[in-house]
């Protein structure tokens, strides 16, 4: 009793709150606020997950031996996994996969709101599997996160949809800039995968919450840089014909790692057994991890022996220890890595683990920019490239083909590297795989499953309104129904009551058959000697076209203008709903986007 009566003195208090803000404070300037709130709070959540990663994996790893194989890599991913999904299953109780994924998707089709469960859930479940050796990263569950956080409290200020979308993307900024200490790269990031608008009204409290995370993650951990880079050797304009090849291997790297991803993801649904899956994913990450010991958990310690040029040191903890003073063998078995990363996280997330593919694609990105310059400085052709400067520029690479994101690729790879020297190569490296693998794929790893469903919002205004409207809240149902086997009579009786001029014909169980238009039967309806001759079965008609309850708008208004029709039906599943017509879908569009572009 003590307790309802103090939950209802606090939400007395608060409502008491929110009204005097709406009456005293700008929108405008309440936003900059919470930007910094959210900002704050997301990079503490980011600080939080990186400790929760290293020091279950500092654990569980301390004793393993270095010259030989650590059979223990067989049973902690699995053991991971497990964890995770029992944790899922009766803990959060709600799929928490695919985090950026389902950003975008609370975007488009969920006036950006979140569960106020996400704030916490892919933080503790991508800790467990990652921290036991899931081949995942952690940059997925820290947007999913942060795009919790500045749901929440945009909804606990009752702000509205446009608002919630801007804090969505600053807890998203936030996220990536306190996990990287990276402000550029996590404001990029939302403005290139989330497709948060780049206005007047977002570049500051984007701004302000990555600047803000970022701080936090200075303040607990130092100035240092995410990956220890050095450069040694200068990059010269005589290099720019060998970085222009890198960048289309990446570009193709990136497409082969997407492809891959989406394979696994397609096998994994097929298995409706999530015991099968915790299985089958679990012996094949298991395995790969044992015979590929970078393989486990995020990967970033390999990235930093390229980066640091201990290149051998790769192979510490394997079976293949002995081989390490054979070079090729050594290139041979990162190239097997690069390889099987795609196979190792598209496993660990399709048995039931939780991560992304961020730190995936920066890990490929590393260990084809390194291969690419060991190869060519081994064939003794007398080229000499620096194989950390291109292990940096692989990574930008693979990452800006994978995510589609060249701009933010670029920064954050200058940012938590220090290789700001190394800008005009990171450029070229990025944009080229960008357009290489916009010759295969149009659309990101992150984007590509809701583009198939239609639920992609879209820099492109036009798709971007038409994805936020839905073909249900758009239907009209005062339209009279009539079935094929009544006469003449009885279908000018309800014409005399109808106010329209189209009528269905519905069979027994409401399956649409046809429809009947007023003016293909005003020449007979007044001839009382065929009222009972003759039947709506003669004189229906089928419609131009039928909408799918569930289809997308941009396919819809494509239908309209197919057919040049003004009403379509609708159905579900066959079954008669109502009727769509051209003028409510316009006059909801102008709503729409008149509230889409206010700022």
């Amino acid at each position: 009793m003590a307790y309802k009566e103090t939950h209802n003195r606090f939400t007395d208090w608060w409502m008491r709150l929110v009204i005097w803000r709406e009456h005293h404070i700008k929108e405008r300037t309440f936003v900059i606020f919470l930007a910094l709130v959210v900002g704050i709070l997301c990079g503490f959540a980011a600080q939080l997950l990186k400790y929760l990663i290293s020091h279950i994996s500092g654990w569980l790893t301390s004793n393993f031996s270095i010259t030989d194989a650590n059979y223990l890599y067989l049973v902690y991913p699995v053991a991971g996994i497990i964890l995770t999904v029992l944790f899922v299953k009766y803990v959060v109780k709600d799929n928490i996969s695919h985090g950026v994924t389902k950003v975008l998707y609370a975007i488009s089709r969920n006036k950006s709101r979140l569960k106020r469960k996400n704030m916490y859930a892919s933080l503790v479940a991508s800790s467990i599997t990652i921290g036991f050796g899931g081949s995942v990263g952690a940059e997925g569950p820290i947007v999913y996160t942060g795009a919790a956080i500045g749901s929440n409290v945009g909804q606990a200020f009752r702000l509205s949809p446009k608002i919630l979308m801007l804090l969505v993307g600053c807890g998203a900024a936030a996220g990536i800039a306190g996990i990287f200490r990276a402000p550029i790269a996590g404001m990029l990031f939302t403005i290139e995968v989330l497709m948060i608008d780049f206005t007047g009204m977002t570049i500051m409290p984007l701004l302000i919450s990555s600047i803000s995370a970022a701080t936090v993650a200075y303040v607990l951990e130092g100035y240092g840089s995410e990956f220890f880079f050095s450069q040694s050797e200068a990059f010269h304009t005589g290099k720019i014909p060998y970085t222009i090849l890198l960048g289309v291997v990446c570009g193709l790297m990136s497409f082969y790692f997407t492809k891959i991803v989406f394979m696994m993801e397609t096998m994994f649904r097929r298995i409706k057994s999530r015991s099968w899956k915790v299985a089958a994913g679990g012996i094949v990450i298991a395995g790969l991890v044992f015979f590929f010991p970078p393989l486990y958990g995020e990967g970033y310690g390999a990235i930093n022996d390229l980066l640091d040029g201990n290149v051998s040191k790769i192979l510490d903890g394997t079976v293949f220890y002995v081989d390490r003073g054979d070079i090729w063998f050594v290139a041979l078995f990162i190239a097997s890595v690069a390889m099987m990363k795609a196979f190792a996280t598209s496993a660990t997330n399709g048995a039931g683990g939780v991560g992304g593919t961020f730190a995936p694609s920066l890990f490929v990105g590393a260990l084809t920019g390194f291969l690419f310059a060991f190869v060519l400085n081994n064939m003794n052709w007398g080229i000499e490239l620096s194989q950390k400067n291109f292990t940096l520029m692989g990574m930008a690479g693979v990452m800006s083909g994978v995510m589609h994101a060249p701009l933010m690729a670029i920064f954050l790879t200058a940012e938590m590297t220090g290789g700001y020297n190394l800008f005009l190569p990171l450029l070229i490296v990025s944009t080229l795989a960008y357009l290489t693998i916009q010759v295969f794929s149009p659309y990101s790893i992150y984007t590509m499953r809701l583009a198939k469903a239609g639920d992609l919002l879209t820099h492109q205004k036009d798709k971007s309104v038409l994805t936020l409207m839905k073909v249900d809240k758009l239907i009209e149902k005062d339209f009279k129904t009539v079935t094929p086997d009544m006469d003449l009579k009885q279908m000018v009786d309800v014409i005399s009551v109808s106010k329209r001029n189209l009528f269905p014909v519905v069979d027994n169980e409401g399956n649409l058959k046809g429809i009947v238009l007023l003016d293909d039967i005003r020449n007979i309806m007044f001839r009382t000697d065929l009222y009972k001759k003759m039947h709506v079965s003669r004189f229906m008609t089928s419609a131009p076209a039928v909408i799918d309850i569930n289809e997308p708008m941009d396919k819809v208004m494509s239908t309209f203008d197919k057919t040049n029709a003004w009403n379509l039906p609708v159905a579900d599943n066959g079954k008669y709903v109502g009727f769509v017509s051209k003028s409510k879908i316009f006059n909801s569009y102008r709503q729409v986007l008149k509230h889409f572009l206010d700022d």
